[in-house]
């Protein structure tokens, strides 16, 4: 974890943040601005696991291609967490 954190930074862990908190507020706005709280929760979730999930199942490209790689990976992330919490609440 505290590569993780090394490695990314402060400033990359409040991009990621704000990432997953702007892709719960979209999730909420698609599904008619229902549990927006919930969605931008899930979401800020979502997109700071996501790298540290891809970190600790060996994917190294992510750290070597910098902050872009790992901000379009928490938004893929956050996308397909918010899609499954979707089906579960609604």
């Amino acid at each position: 974890m505290e590569e993780f954190i090394q490695g990314v930074g402060i400033v990359g862990l409040v991009v990621l943040a704000l990432v997953g908190l702007a892709a719960g507020w979209i999730a909420s706005t698609v599904a008619g601005g229902r549990h927006r709280g919930r969605y931008m929760i899930i979401g800020l979730l979502a997109a700071l696991a996501t790298p540290l999930l891809l970190l600790a199942l060996g994917v190294t490209v992510l750290a070597a291609s910098g902050l872009v790689a790992m901000v379009v990976a928490a938004l893929i992330g956050a996308a397909v967490v918010l899609f499954l919490a979707k089906l579960i609440f609604d």
